[in-house]
C-alpha cells in the first residue's frame, strides 16, 4: 500500500529555505510569487493492513517534528 506523508512547517515558523526559493525566483524574473513555504514529501510502501494508527504513530515519532511541523497522510490508490 503506497502512502504519502506531506510535512510542512506550521504557520509562524520561520522558513529560511522558502525565503531562499522566493529570492531566487525573484532573481529569475518571476515577480508574481508572494510567498514560498517549503516542505517535504515522504512516500512509504507499506504492507497491506498497516493500520491508520500505526501510520499516524510513524509520523508523530519520526517523520514529522510535531512541535514545528504539520503532516497530512494520503493513501495512494492504484
Amino acid at each position: 500500500m503506497k502512502t504519502r506523508i506531506f510535512v510542512t512547517l506550521k504557520g509562524g515558523v520561520l522558513d529560511p529555505q522558502g525565503k531562499a526559493i522566493h529570492h531566487a525566483l525573484e532573481g529569475l524574473g518571476f515577480s508574481g510569487v508572494n510567498d514560498v513555504r517549503a516542505g517535504k514529501l515522504i512516500e512509504l510502501d507499506l504492507a497491506d493492513g498497516t493500520s491508520d494508527d500505526d501510520i499516524d504513530a510513524m509520523c508523530k515519532k519520526l517523520l514529522a517534528n510535531t512541535v514545528i511541523e504539520n503532516y497530512r497522510i494520503e493513501k495512494v490508490t492504484a
